[in-house]
């Protein structure tokens, strides 16, 4: 049985990539929403009908287990789908608790980049509530970089500039950290890292979210023990990729190969 994660777009990929690096035994399927992306901008009650029709999808392939690979989604629907689907189901969450440790040992402030959706959640609110004592947590709303990403469009002059102009209102000299709240965002780890102070560290819940999968595989005792490299199918909005061009992009995307995109 594979292994189903979920994006609003190809923002996932990005938690896929790790996933397939941790354990390339397993098989996946990928849903990327691409007809109702992005989600972080729209209505919610829209956006939770988009998540469980793409839930949907994936139970009636077979999965054994549902990674929601968005912040968005898992903000908003995270809970009424664990009480709807028997296989576990494994959420997003900015790495806000990390962030925080971080930035308290060098008396700086946290930065927490995110979707306008994201941070308007209680869920969110109240993960900042449940670790940030110290009052040092920040956030800015960022959906033009899920479009951004949507177009492929990685490491160009136009990003660099929008986050130079984004940022410019925040004294970067403040921070100790900053958190990329989306799936989407961790394309532009580099790209933060070449506009950012040196000392500021960069982090994202990817790795976390995957230490998180293969314990729960591990528990349940549904992990892939054989040695045979797994299988990847790539969907869009329920309509598997079979076009050349667009598929390579999506598995270029998935090996980490961006310089490989265009």
């Amino acid at each position: 049985m594979k292994i189903g994660f979920f994006d609003s777009g190809i923002g996932g990929i990005t938690v896929l990539r790790e996933a397939i690096r941790c354990m390339p035994n397993e098989s996946y399927i990928y849903y990327a929403d691409t007809e109702h992306v992005p989600y972080g901008t729209k209505n919610k009650n829209e956006v939770r009908e988009y998540v469980f029709n793409a839930a949907e999808f994936l139970a009636q392939n077979g999965i054994k287990m549902l990674v929601v690979a968005c912040n968005t989604a898992t903000s908003l629907a995270i809970k009424d789908l664990r009480q709807k689907y028997h296989f576990p189901i494994v959420g997003m969450e900015p790495a806000v608790k990390p962030a925080v440790e971080i930035s308290l040992n060098k008396d700086k402030r946290v930065l927490v980049l995110a979707t306008p959706i994201t941070l308007s959640e209680d869920k969110f609110k109240n993960l900042v509530l449940r670790v940030d004592s110290e009052h040092i947590v920040d956030y800015i709303a960022v959906p033009e970089l899920v479009e951004f990403a949507e177009k492929f469009e990685f490491e160009t002059k136009e990003v660099k500039d929008f986050l130079i102009n984004k940022l410019k209102d925040y004294d970067m000299s403040r921070y100790g950290t900053v958190v990329l709240g989306c799936t989407h965002f961790v394309y532009y780890k580099d790209v933060f890292r070449n506009i950012l102070p040196k000392n500021i560290d960069i982090i994202d819940g990817n790795a976390g979210t995957v230490r998180n999968i293969m314990n729960i595989l591990c528990e349940k005792n549904i992990k892939n023990n054989s040695n045979v490299r797994g299988s990847i199918e790539f969907y869009l909005s329920g309509r598997i990729i079979e076009e050349p061009d667009l598929l390579k992009k999506y598995k270029c995307l998935a090996e980490g190969k961006l310089c490989n995109i265009r």
